[in-house]
This record gives structure tokens, sequence and C-alpha cells, in this order.
């Protein structure tokens, strides 16, 4: 694990209360920091946790591709999961390359163990911090099992290598069904399948005739499809770039990063476990301190370090 200092001021404040009947005990929850910049934001977590009286204990483990004679096993990671049902985790650095035939990272052999299938990222403009576009709503779900993540890769002759894709019927209805069901739950009125069908005529082509199969259940919501050049194309137009997806080693130590997405994310985990009022006091502390732009990160435009801005966050639960 990296070994690093972060002096943080000392501001001490009481845990706030929760207005409601209390749960019985606290929910335990798995941590895993990840790589660079990970243990530092999920700090900032905790010490949000902390400061709100958030009613949950953290198993943490380190893992990581890049570390390994420090890490724990997949198998440990995995167990931690399945008992206690619910975690964080940051995100973990993959080698470039691949030697001795291993071709899944640590991430996809978590992912495959836990079939977790569904990969879901919210794109939304926060109140206060202006982009080039303002007004953006929009989720992104993707498979993440199988396609373009088989990891089936072998080298027939010298210098060929074949990629397997697997597309098969059963998992391309059950991600179409999963994104038309979070649209009913979440009130989206559209639901657009991404594809490649017009070159991938057999596997692309079967997941686009699973979603429009699936797309007769909902008729309240409008379907529609777009081949992913066209996709690609338009996201890049409105200036569409996930923030959150890297480990930002050559930050380490150094007490610049933008703690936001780990924050919201931890509150997404909060209302999971149906802990709606820490989720909402945190989610709203954290829009309020973006909303008034005095604490910004580097990358906001600011100077502030990711202390300053967790010591906001913890300062505005207190409004």
């Amino acid at each position: 694990m990296v070994a690093c200092l972060i002096l943080r001021k000392a501001h001490f404040y009481e845990p706030i209360s929760e207005p409601v009947s209390h749960p019985e005990g606290n929910n335990t929850v798995t941590l895993v920091p990840g790589d660079g910049v990970g243990p530092e934001l999920m700090n900032s977590v905790q010490d949000v946790f902390s400061a709100a009286g958030v009613p949950v204990d953290f198993e943490e483990i380190f893992i990581s591709e890049i570390q390994p004679g420090q890490s724990a096993t997949v198998q440990t990671v995995v167990e931690s999961f399945r008992r206690n049902g619910v975690g964080l985790k940051g995100i973990l650095t993959s080698p470039s390359t691949y030697k001795g035939g291993v071709l899944r990272t640590v991430n996809m052999k978590i992912r495959r163990e836990l079939d977790l299938f569904a990969n879901v990222v919210r794109v939304k403009s926060l109140p206060g911090f202006h982009t080039r576009h303002n007004n953006l709503d929009f989720v992104i779900i993707r498979e993440q099992t199988e396609g373009e993540y088989s990891a089936l890769e072998h080298e027939s002759v010298s210098g060929v290598v074949e990629c397997l894709k697997i597309i098969t019927r059963a998992n391309s209805m059950r991600i179409a069904k999963f994104a038309f069901d979070y649209a009913m739950r979440h009130h989206r009125k559209k639901v657009t399948a991404v594809h490649k069908a017009n070159i991938m005529k057999l596997g692309d082509g079967l997941f686009l005739a699973c979603c429009e199969e699936v797309s007769k259940m909902y008729p309240t919501i409008k379907y529609e499809n777009m081949i992913i050049d066209n996709c690609c194309m338009q996201v890049h137009c409105v200036n569409y770039i996930s923030g959150a997806r890297h480990s930002f080693a050559e930050a380490v130590g150094k007490n610049i990063a933008n703690p936001t997405a780990s924050l919201l994310s931890a509150c997404n985990m909060l209302k999971h476990i149906h802990l709606e009022y820490h989720s909402r006091i945190i989610h709203d502390a954290v829009l309020r301190v973006i909303k008034s732009g005095k604490v910004r990160t580097k990358d906001m435009g600011g100077h502030n370090t990711t202390s300053d801005f967790t010591q906001a966050v913890i300062s505005s639960l207190h409004h």
C-alpha cells in the first residue's frame, strides 16, 4: 500500500442525530480503497460519514494488481462482498499488458464472481458548476460480463491473434430488461440501444433483436437504437468526460483529488441500504459546496485541496 501522510485541520463536530427511528446496530460495508488516490478519497468518505453520524462500519480490504505483494486475494474480496451484501470500491489500475496467458483483470474477476453484469453510470450536470452544456441528465447502462469483456483470446499462429466476442441471448435479454426496469423506476422516458450491428451483424444483431423484443413489454417508454459511431460523435459534442474512472496515480500524496464522485457514490450506496436520510444530507451538503463556488479543487478551476473540500462538506452538513 502506498504510504503517505495527509495533514488535516483540526475541526471537530458532533455527529448529526437522525430525526427518525434508528436501525438496530450498524451496517457493515466492504471498502476496497483502490489504487492511486483511491485511499485518500475513501478517507474523505469516512470523515464525512463520521461527521454525519452514518451507522456504518467499514471492512477495509486492500487489493491491487500493481502492488501484488501487499494485496488480498480476489476470493477474500468476493467473500467480503457476499457476506456484507454491499460495498464501496475504488478504481483498480490494470497493467497495460498481460503475460503468461492471464487475460482477465482483477476488476473482471470480481465482476464475474459476483455476476455484476450491469455497469450503471449517471451523467448529470451539477448546479453551480458551469460546463459546456449545463442541462445533461442521462444514464449509460452497459453489459460487462461478455461481449468485449469475454477475455477469450489466443494466438492461432505466430503473428495472428484471434479474439472472441461472446454475445448470448440470455445476457442480452437480461441487460435490456435491466435498462427498461431502471427507466420505469426512475421515470425515464426513453431507452436507446447502442450497437455495431451494421458490421457485427450476428453478434450485435442478436443484442439489438433482444432489445427490440424487450422494448415491446414497456409500451410507455420510447425505444430507439443508435450505431456506436453516431453515439460517440454526439457524446463528444456534449463534452462528456468520465472523471472518476482512473486512479489518478500522479496525484498520490498531493491532496488535490476531487472527492465529489466518491461522496456521491457513497450516497447511492446509503440509499441502497435504506439509509435515505443520511444519503440525502450528505448529497445536499456536497451540492451546496459546489453551488456556492467558494471551495473548488484544481480540476474544477480552483485551488483548494481534498481536505478543504471534505471539511467544507462537513461544515455544510450542519447548515
